[in-house]
């Protein structure tokens, strides 16, 4: 007997293949949480994501500029299901990447989508580009991991070796902005992290800013 398979997933060819995971029951229960513009712009880009802006300009994950963040470091449910992942799906997938994942899709109950696209013009950071390369936008990325946990939405990106990483935080702010600015919600409403099996970086994108800039 065949069960239903909450998660649906379509390839998108952004430089390389992303495999965008969308949990649909849980993304179908954000009209009752107050985040049906979350749930459109899945719905939208799951459907149909422009190609443009990945083809052109620069990645999030390539800036290389510091962020002031207010940093909170923790060892939770992150850590917990990326262990997990990694024991659970060690023989299904060869990348650590798709191990954590797919365990966050299938045991959190919080996780709404893997991969998400996001874009982003230079004239829609409202201010917050100067002295950042034009040649880098439109800028694009994909989040790790998104999930709805006490009223937030968390943006986060798994990094091994996490407690090296020099500018994750930069990489997570640009989604929150991103986010933010392809939904209309509020960055007040989103967090961010960065994480392994061992340790995660949490901050609030609200309280962050570019240094220098």
């Amino acid at each position: 007997m065949l069960l239903f398979n909450p998660v649906k997933t379509v390839s998108l060819k952004h430089g390389w293949f992303y495999h965008y995971r969308v949990h649909d029951t849980r993304v179908n229960d954000l009209l009752d949480n107050g985040f049906s513009k979350l749930k459109d712009y899945i719905d939208l880009t799951f459907k149909f994501c422009p190609q443009k802006p990945f083809d052109e300009g620069g990645r999030a994950s390539s800036m290389k500029v510091p962020v002031t963040i207010d940093m909170v470091e923790k060892q939770g449910d992150l850590c917990r299901l990326t262990a997990e992942g990694h024991i659970a799906y060690k023989d299904a997938y060869k990348q650590n990447h798709s191990r954590v994942q797919v365990h966050f899709l299938d045991k959190d109950p919080a996780t709404l989508v893997c991969e998400l696209p996001l874009w982003m013009l230079r004239d829609e950071m409202n201010g917050r580009a100067e002295g950042i390369d034009e040649g880098l936008f439109p800028m694009s990325g994909h989040v790790d991991v998104l999930r709805l946990h006490e009223g937030k939405i968390n943006i986060l990106d798994y990094k091994p070796r996490a407690h090296k990483e020099k500018y994750a935080a930069t990489q997570l702010y640009i989604y929150a902005l991103m986010l933010s600015k392809r939904t209309g919600i509020p960055i007040e409403k989103m967090s961010c992290a960065y994480f392994d099996e061992t340790v995660e970086y949490w901050f609030d994108p609200d309280k962050a800013c570019f240094e220098g800039l």
